[in-house]
């Protein structure tokens, strides 16, 4: 690897450009807008999404997708609801691409690895996900994520080649685990969000992380994934990250809505693509269709979609039965 592609120019993206340049590799970051390149290539930042980030020359800036196909590798850096349409214009591109976006596609319930194999056939799909903010990692704050492939060998190949002594990686081959940990940790952390928003308390927090925790561990386990894996970085870890801090985007959703603003006020204060609200919806479908338990997430569906008022939700989740916390058999 010495020639990496980086599709998508927003915070996370130019952070992960940081992290492959410091590795030492050559890196050409495709931006939608030209005027995004421009900024990237004359004044070697962009911080309108980084504030006080610099990048080296070894950061370079497109807007022709045909420039990433020298690349050894390309990390796709897009909203999950988008990632079909701008893989659309990559179609020449026959190199491992990392997945970054951590969703559900709404419309077909697809993983964004099979919706890459739809999209990109002859690109071996791998997965980066865990418990990372863009701003920590883009400043060098430790940080540590998993990387899977669907062989171990690929996983550590790449994990090898985008490690830094700051931003560690650990190789998984379980590509199902990392994706559905991912995905589903943005709707629970949209709940943690509303409770924090109505002042519940830190022993309500506390209690629904746990909760939401074996949501995702029981839709995840029922969908392919390995226990280990939703335990880990990429489950637990990413979980952990997101119900706890402003930073998160679906946390912040959440808090807006928790303190009675409306989904349109709270997406207003929110930047950029708060993943979770699509990603809402597919989850209390799936877990409706495949009768997996999921209350936490079914509110959120509620809250977002149907327009059921918070507090409501919260009073329902209250008012569960009263069950052994752990179902054995």
């Amino acid at each position: 690897m010495s020639r990496i592609g980086i599709i998508g120019a927003g915070a996370w993206g130019m952070a992960l450009a940081s992290v492959a340049e410091r590795a030492g590799h050559e890196v050409t970051v495709w931006a939608r807008r030209p005027e995004i390149a421009d900024e990237i290539n004359t004044k070697h930042a962009l911080w309108a999404r980084l504030h006080g980030i610099s990048f080296g020359k070894a950061v370079r800036a497109t807007t022709a997708p045909r420039e990433l196909a020298p690349c050894d590798g390309v990390l796709a850096v897009v909203p999950a609801q988008y990632l079909r349409a701008v893989l659309a214009q990559f179609s020449g591109l026959d190199v491992p691409v990392i997945l970054c976006a951590k969703g559900i596609e709404a419309e077909s319930g697809l993983l964004m690895n099979e919706v890459l194999t739809q999209c990109l056939p002859a690109c071996p799909p791998l997965i980066l996900s865990g418990p990372s903010f863009a701003l920590d990692v883009a400043h060098g704050l430790p940080t540590a994520v998993t990387l899977a492939g669907s062989d171990l060998k690929t996983a550590k190949q790449w994990a090898a080649g985008l490690s830094l002594k700051t931003f560690r990686i650990y190789p998984s081959d379980d590509l199902r685990g990392v994706a559905l940990g991912g995905a589903v940790k943005n709707v629970l952390a949209i709940a943690c969000g509303i409770a924090a928003g109505k002042e519940l308390g830190d022993s309500a927090r506390a209690a629904l992380t746990t909760r939401a925790f074996s949501e995702l561990t029981r839709f995840g386990k029922a969908l392919g994934g390995r226990p280990e894996t939703l335990t880990g970085l990429s489950g637990l870890g990413d979980l952990l990250l997101s119900c706890s801090s402003k930073q998160s985007r679906n946390f912040s959703l959440g808090l807006a809505l928790g303190q009675g603003k409306s989904l349109s006020e709270a997406l207003a204060e929110t930047k950029g693509t708060v993943e979770g609200i699509a990603t809402a919806r597919i989850v209390a479908r799936i877990g409706h269709e495949q009768n997996i338990e999921m209350p936490i997430a079914a509110a959120v569906h509620a809250v977002i979609d149907e327009g059921s008022k918070p507090e409501d939700e919260i009073a329902t989740l209250l008012a569960r039965p009263v069950n052994p916390e752990f179902h054995r058999g």
